[in-house]
């Protein structure tokens, strides 16, 4: 895993074998956030990332210069990585939540301006996900919510829709809560 760019730039850590998520590509990632910086979403923001995998969305948008980013992650490999990684950069905005993201949707604490999500593309529940995160109490009015997908999936139809983004076979379909 490559941290692009930002305070971490260049910088490079091998997650263990036993890792079964699938990073978003460096192709993609860098695409995505010369969107966001863009639209001027990313430094001091409030960051949600969910379905963490290996923590490459969050320590990217840290590294440019996010206010805090809060990682929900369930899978323990998976969180044994992004806690060594965050240990090693001595980073104290991030916050790693090891638990199920379902639960986290329903009774999360407060709002964010940013909340990502890259659910495994096959998940049962994948094509809920977008409706409950724009019903819940991780928004408020001007929140982006970003949406890692498939080009099978099409999201367009639902409040708030405002882009989508495609780099390869990755997916991103863009929100805006008002």
């Amino acid at each position: 895993m490559r941290i692009i760019r930002g305070k971490y730039g260049r910088r490079r850590f091998e997650p263990p074998k036993n890792i079964t998520a699938r990073p978003t590509t460096d192709f993609a990632r860098e695409n995505l956030f010369n969107v966001l910086e863009n639209m001027d979403e990313v430094e001091d923001k409030t960051v949600l990332d969910l379905f963490g995998g290996t923590g490459a969305i969050s320590f990217e948008f840290i590294s440019r210069g996010a206010q805090s980013v809060t990682i929900v992650e369930q899978a323990r490999p998976q969180t044994g990585f992004i806690r060594s990684v965050k240990e090693k950069l001595g980073e104290e905005n991030l916050h790693l939540i090891c638990g199920d993201v379902f639960r986290y949707i329903t009774a999360g604490p407060k709002a964010f301006d940013v909340i990502f999500a890259d659910p495994p593309y096959d998940h049962p529940r994948f094509d809920e996900i977008p409706q409950l995160i724009l019903n819940s109490r991780l928004v408020k009015p001007g929140s982006l919510v970003i949406i890692e997908h498939s080009g099978k999936k099409d999201f367009s139809q639902l409040p708030g829709f405002f882009q989508r983004r495609e780099y390869g076979s990755v997916n991103f379909s863009m929100f805006r809560v008002s």
